[in-house]
């Protein structure tokens, strides 16, 4: 059976080497299932991948695409999915085609109430935030949060879960509209980094105290001043690098608030504690269902053929929360 897929054959830019070609899908084996896609969401390491920037670099030709949801067209034998039923699909790369063969432990199912879109982007960055929140920093009831990047995918979710939790959040974002995004997203505080300096206006809201806890996806300067507005006992975290610039740190600082910089690579817990991210899923399914969170998707939807315009979206920036793609 042959579906589209989009394919490079060697890396570099994705307007260059990225193209939908014509690729064959073979059947389920053990515990696998043919999935039929109907959205897929776009994640900055799907532009790295293609790029030969990615910590992995795939055997060529290769699909991009970490995220994707559909519907199980046929299940091999012993899975635990059935024909029909809608799942998520999180895999390093090779969701960006019409159809996939998945290994069951790389899906979960996907509730009813939940739309595809939704599906599609619920999974990586909500329990990126989840892991970050709750195992890393074990973020407590009262306690005064920061997110930074607050409209983007993993923010939003920040945010949200943030407020869960039942903490006071405070986001950045850049721009009166992404603020806005953060606004609807729960946050008590909206700091426009276009127009202010977060870290007086952090230690304005705080009476000084500066945030418990800090959600850093953006790294650069960004985390140099978040260690000025940390507070005693408090928590950074390191999401990711959006900025294009690793920081250094100042231990000293760290030293004098008696505070903690604490890394995420969420991946690893798919590797070494399956069963966290099991727990995690049900756990914020249970949150799905409350109204308590739900993912932000990009209003401007994409078809499968104007990926490499999805792609600019994502890249330039203009986006919101999750750009997905419909199939």
């Amino acid at each position: 059976m042959n579906q589209r897929a989009w394919q490079f054959e060697k890396f570099g830019d994705v307007r260059e080497v990225l193209q939908i070609r014509e690729v064959a899908v073979g059947k389920p084996g053990a515990q696998e299932c043919l999935v039929r896609t109907r959205a897929l969401a776009l994640n900055f390491p799907d532009l790295l991948l293609v790029e030969g920037k990615y910590q992995l670099k795939p055997d060529l030709p290769a699909s991009p695409g970490m995220e994707a949801m559909g519907v199980v067209e046929e299940a091999g034998a012993g899975s635990k999915f059935k024909k029909g039923q809608r799942v998520l699909v999180s895999q390093i790369f090779g969701s960006f085609a019409e159809a996939i063969v998945v290994p069951d432990a790389l899906m979960m199912a996907v509730p009813d109430a939940m739309t595809d879109a939704e599906g599609a982007a619920f999974h990586v960055t909500y329990q990126t935030s989840y892991f970050a929140l709750v195992h890393r920093a074990v973020l407590k009831p009262g306690e005064t949060l920061l997110v930074h990047g607050a409209a983007g995918g993993v923010g939003t979710a920040a945010v949200q879960i943030g407020k869960a939790l039942g903490t006071r959040v405070i986001a950045t974002a850049g721009g009166p509209a992404k603020c806005e995004v953060a606004r609807k997203c729960g946050a008590d505080v909206v700091i426009d980094t276009r127009s202010r300096d977060f870290v007086a206006v952090v230690k304005e809201v705080t009476e000084g105290k500066g945030a418990d806890v800090i959600y850093d996806p953006i790294g650069g300067e960004t985390f140099d001043k978040s260690t000025k507005v940390v507070a005693f006992e408090g928590r950074i975290l390191v999401i990711g690098f959006a900025s294009g610039t690793i920081p250094t740190l100042q231990v000293n600082r760290m030293l004098l608030k008696t505070a903690s910089v604490v890394g995420l690579q969420w991946g690893a817990y798919k590797m070494f504690a399956p069963e966290k991210v099991e727990a995690a899923h049900e756990e914020l399914l249970r949150m799905f269902a409350a109204g308590k969170v739900k993912p932000v998707v990009y209003e401007k939807q994409f078809a499968f053929e104007k990926l490499l315009d999805a792609l600019d979206a994502l890249r330039s920036r203009e986006a919101y929360g999750k750009v997905v793609v419909t199939v």
